[in-house]
C-alpha cells in the first residue's frame, strides 16, 4: 500500500481543480476557434491578415511563453491603464493562456471544417430565403462540429496534458499539489507517479467520452 503522507485528499482537490480549469479553458478556447476561423475565412483581407497572424504567432512560440505573456504582460498593462501595480489573477491568467493557445490550434481546425461543407448548400440556404445568422447556425454549424470533432478531440487531450503548466504561476492545481507533497515528505518519485496516473486516468476517460461522441455524430451524419 502506497503512503501518501495524508496528501491523497489534495491531490484529488488539485485534479478538480485541473479538470475545472481544463473546461473553462475549452469553453474559451472553442469561442476563440470559431471566432478564428471566421476571421480567417472574410473577405476582407486585412482581418484574415490579423487572423492569420496572431494564430501563427501563439502556434509558433512555446506555450509556456505565451502563459508568461498573459500573465506578467496582462500586470504590465493593467498598470499602464491604472497607473499602479494590479495583481492579475494566476488561475484567470492561466485559464486565459491555454484557451488562446486551444483557440489558436481550433481555428485552424474549425476553418478546414468550413472548407468541407460543399458551397453549394449556402447558395441553396439563400434561395430558400435563409439569413446568414439562419445559414450559419442551422446549416452550417451542425456539419462543421462533425467535421472538427476529431481534430477538437485530440486538441483536448493536449489541453488537458497542458493545464500542468500552470502550477508555475502559482495555481493550486493537480500538478502544484504534487510538487507540494513531493517537497514536504522527500518522496518525489511517488508523488509524481500519483500524479501521472491521474493525469492519464483523466485522458483515458476522456478519450473514451471523444470517442464516443465521434462515432454518434458520425452515425447521425451517415443518416
Amino acid at each position: 500500500m502506497i503512503n501518501f503522507d495524508g496528501f491523497l485528499t489534495q491531490l484529488l482537490i488539485g485534479t478538480k481543480l485541473t479538470i475545472i480549469v481544463a473546461i473553462s479553458a475549452l469553453i474559451l478556447g472553442l469561442i476563440f476557434g470559431l471566432i478564428g476561423a471566421a476571421a480567417s475565412l472574410s473577405k476582407n483581407k486585412l482581418i484574415r491578415t490579423i487572423a492569420f497572424s496572431l494564430t501563427s504567432i501563439i502556434r509558433g512560440i512555446p506555450e509556456l511563453i505565451v502563459l508568461f505573456t498573459v500573465y506578467f504582460g496582462g500586470t504590465a498593462l493593467l498598470k499602464i491603464i491604472f497607473h499602479h501595480y494590479v495583481d492579475i489573477n494566476a488561475l484567470f491568467a492561466g485559464t486565459f493562456a491555454l484557451a488562446l493557445i486551444f483557440g489558436a490550434y481550433a481555428t485552424e481546425t474549425f476553418r478546414g471544417a468550413f472548407l468541407a461543407i460543399p458551397k453549394g448548400q449556402i447558395a441553396a440556404s439563400q434561395v430558400l430565403g435563409l439569413s446568414k445568422k439562419q445559414t450559419f447556425f442551422h446549416i452550417l454549424l451542425p456539419q462543421v462540429w462533425r467535421h472538427a470533432i476529431p481534430g477538437l478531440s485530440n486538441l483536448w487531450l493536449v489541453l488537458l496534458k497542458d493545464t500542468a503548466l500552470i502550477s508555475l504561476l502559482g495555481v493550486a492545481d493537480l500538478m502544484n499539489k504534487a510538487q507540494v507533497a513531493a517537497s514536504e515528505t522527500s518522496k518525489p518519485f511517488t508523488f509524481y507517479f500519483a500524479a501521472g496516473l491521474l493525469y492519464l486516468i483523466i485522458t483515458t476517460f476522456s478519450s473514451a467520452a471523444t470517442s464516443f461522441i465521434t462515432k454518434k455524430a458520425n452515425k447521425y451524419e451517415n443518416i
